[in-house]
């Protein structure tokens, strides 16, 4: 497989004839010059350092990621890399998530570029070229266990509440100016204008519970490196559902704040059960956020997907 497309007007050239592995790069251009410079520095030393062969594929606009990932034919490459930020790994997931359900799956590679990068972090990837090249040429995996809200697939974490709806309607011109500083913008804007939202929880099919927000947790890693449900694990089959039960804009700031402050742990009313599925109901339409972005619309049922994904974690221990 070789290379023949361009990244940020530099044309990307094809793998070493004796490359060992084969990559598709599935790039999301918008994140800027800067990062595609750290993706033209990580192609670079995957295919004179490692001799891996690298085919790099940028996306248009929204669903590109997930169709890239979706019509690769297991086999013919090594791996799916997504380079972007946790909006395209998303999507790369989701269409990976077809092969993994059939049993043929096709592992996942990542190179971190966006404002959180939470599931790089979970997974305790590098960010610089050299330590991500080394990842993406090694052959050691990590097997997750994603789940998915209304059929949507996410491997970190769905909710509703104050935080989908600051997500649903945060200011995507200003998050590329100031990055994570426009969550805050949002954050008070949602504070100030819809303050009291209730909704409807229940585990694994029990009774329903009355709470302000819900967060079901597949990594302990919440919003970049904030701790909202410290048992959870990627590698298990079971999800963390963090309750906040009260609801108004006072709750509202201590609970951002028990996030922020590393705090949360320690207030008698915050919960985190696990639980295999759970279904959230509340205002119809209501935005349920899945790794950063909007991914099902109230009423929504959460469950693990019932299948694994490979995840490219760096080169086997030596010894």
């Amino acid at each position: 497989m070789r290379d023949s497309s361009e990244l940020g007007g530099v044309a990307v050239g094809p793998g070493a004839a004796a490359a060992v592995r084969r990559l598709l790069v599935i790039h999301n251009p918008v994140a800027g010059g800067r990062r595609a410079r750290r993706l033209r520095a990580v192609v670079e030393r995957l295919e004179t350092q490692h001799g891996v062969q690298v085919l790099v594929r940028s996306t248009g606009g929204r669903g590109d990621a997930e169709a890239f990932a979706r019509d690769v034919v297991p086999g013919t490459v090594d791996a799916v890399v997504a380079a972007g930020g946790d909006g395209t790994i998303n999507e790369v997931i989701n269409g990976l998530a077809t092969h993994a359900a059939a049993g043929r799956a096709v592992p996942l590679g990542i190179v971190p570029m966006g404002t959180a990068n939470v599931l790089a972090g979970e997974l305790g990837l590098p960010t610089d070229p050299d330590g991500v090249a080394r990842v993406l040429s090694g052959e050691r995996t990590a097997l997750i266990h994603p789940a998915v809200a209304n059929g949507r697939v996410f491997s970190m974490m769905a909710g509703v509440g104050l935080d989908a709806r600051v997500v649903e309607c945060v200011d995507t011109r200003l998050k590329r100016r100031i990055g994570k500083g426009a969550y805050v913008v949002e954050t008070l804007k949602q504070l100030a204008t819809r303050p009291d939202v209730r909704y409807r929880v229940s585990l694994d099919g029990g009774p329903a519970q009355e709470v302000a927000a819900v967060i079901a947790a597949k990594g302990h890693f919440y919003g970049g490196r904030f701790v909202c449900a410290p048992d959870a694990r990627l590698t298990e089959p079971e999800l963390q559902v963090c309750l906040f039960p009260r609801g108004g804009r006072w709750n509202a700031l201590r609970y951002v704040w028990g996030v922020t402050a590393g705090r949360l742990r320690h207030f008698p009313d915050y919960r985190v059960i696990p639980a295999q599925r759970l279904r959230i109901e509340g205002p119809v339409g209501d935005a349920v956020q899945g790794d950063g972005d909007v991914a099902a619309r109230l009423p929504v049922d959460i469950a693990l997907a019932g299948w694994t994904l490979p995840v490219l974690v760096g080169p086997a221990p030596e010894g």
